[in-house]
């Protein structure tokens, strides 16, 4: 299960990971709770969270060419050390008590752009490190670290707020030490990158402009059947699974009829199965029928939304709301490390940061979703939802055939549609 930790450059890469996915959740939390604070508005929350996702995805084929020019190491360590400062600067202002609603907007444009450029490099380069037979444990690892900062990430957040405010939960003081701590975390992540070996540097030198360097892979993708069905299949089924987790809320409360600590516990299930479907492919590693594998994890997740859609029952849906979690962390996981591994090196960058931009696009498939749950309520929508789901996938299946022929992965570069 933990094989690609033998490797010290990947380990040392895992914890700065865990370091920044555990640093980025509790600043959601922490941002997200001042924030209401200051404004008691869901919109000033909605456009905090676009003032990040947008740059992050209109940017993101940047960081794919950078990723595919220059040392992966120093685009990481450049990028996460500019992240670290904005929230020391965030910290700072806070503390004072001089922070407004627009100093979040500000940074959560520059956090979006620079997590463009970081992102990229960092998908790219565990390839490298660990080689094709580890590359589905070490995305397993690395996607377990994710759900594991979901649960944990959030209680460590509202716990020091409550402990630094002293009781006085919309204390600036308290909140900004809380960034304070999010600071020396996320410079934890970016000075332990420093002492990675392996630099990521190019296979070749560049001999054209970074214009065509796009060009050239958007060309790819396009020539690629099999790299633009996976990134289809990453995009198409999720932008409709997602609901879920969106519209969760609404569930608890029309469906459940919970409170807030009724949504926590929901939460805290699916937090916890997605991290047994990551654990669980962390365990398999490079085992045979990947493709046939990620359909049937689709397909199992499609049923799972449709059970819970019909759950009433606190406890019993939040069982079921953990299988949910457990085939999306299996499918997402699988997709990822496959398109990873059917990619070659000197484009690796380009095509990760084109699959993170579609990728943030993806809260697109649930606005028809919340026009049926709007119309006809949230079981019929989640029962929508989930339909969409298997419809998506068995068209990819008949579009794209050569996806459920991808065995283990030495064989990906060599499937042919």
């Amino acid at each position: 299960m933990f094989q690609s930790l033998r490797i010290p450059d990947y380990r040392l890469l895992w914890v700065s990971t865990a370091c920044a996915a555990f640093g980025t959740q509790m600043l959601n939390i922490a941002r997200g709770w001042l924030i209401y604070d200051m404004t008691e508005s869901p919109m000033a929350l909605t456009w905090v969270m676009l003032s990040f996702m947008l740059p992050a995805a209109l940017f993101s084929i940047v960081g794919g060419v950078i990723a595919d020019r220059m040392s992966k190491k120093r685009v990481m360590i450049i990028s996460q050390l500019l992240n670290a400062m904005a929230t020391f600067w965030l910290a700072y202002i806070t503390f004072i008590g001089e922070v407004t609603f627009w100093h979040f907007i500000y940074i959560g444009i520059f956090s979006g752009a620079v997590g463009s450029l970081s992102m990229p490099a960092r998908f790219a380069f565990v390839p490298e490190v660990v080689g094709d037979e580890n590359l589905v444990n070490a995305t397993a690892l690395q996607t377990a670290t994710y759900n594991l900062s979901r649960i944990a990430g959030p209680m460590l957040a509202g716990g020091m707020i409550a402990l630094f405010a002293a009781g006085n939960t919309n204390s600036t003081q308290g909140v900004g030490l809380v960034f304070f701590i999010i600071f020396i975390i996320l410079l934890v992540s970016a000075l332990l990158i420093m002492f990675l070996e392996h630099k990521g540097d190019p296979s070749s030198k560049p001999k054209t402009s970074p214009l065509a360097d796009v060009r050239e892979g958007l060309q790819f993708i396009r020539d690629e059947k099999l790299i633009l069905g996976l990134m289809i299949m990453g995009f198409a089924p999720s932008a409709f699974g997602a609901s879920v987790n969106f519209l969760l809320p609404a569930f608890n409360q029309d469906i459940v009829g919970g409170g807030p600590d009724d949504l926590g516990m929901l939460n805290a299930g699916m937090g916890i199965g997605a991290l047994l479907g990551s654990m669980l492919l962390a365990r398999l590693g490079d085992f045979s029928g990947k493709g046939r594998v990620m359909f049937q994890a689709s397909y199992g997740w499609a049923v799972a939304i449709a059970l819970f859609a019909l759950m009433e029952n606190l406890y019993i849906a939040m069982f079921v709301g953990a299988f949910t979690a457990f085939f999306y962390s299996l499918f997402g996981s699988l997709n990822m490390s496959v398109t990873q591994m059917a990619t070659p090196q000197h484009i690796r960058g380009r095509v990760m940061s084109l699959t993170l931009m579609i990728h943030g696009l993806m809260p697109l498939g649930v606005i028809p979703v919340g026009v049926v749950a709007e119309l006809l309520g949230v079981k019929a929508a989640f029962l929508f939802s989930a339909a969409m789901l298997a419809l998506t996938v068995w068209l990819l299946n008949v579009i794209f055939p050569a996806i459920k022929r991808i065995d283990s992965g030495h064989q990906v570069s060599e499937t042919k549609p």
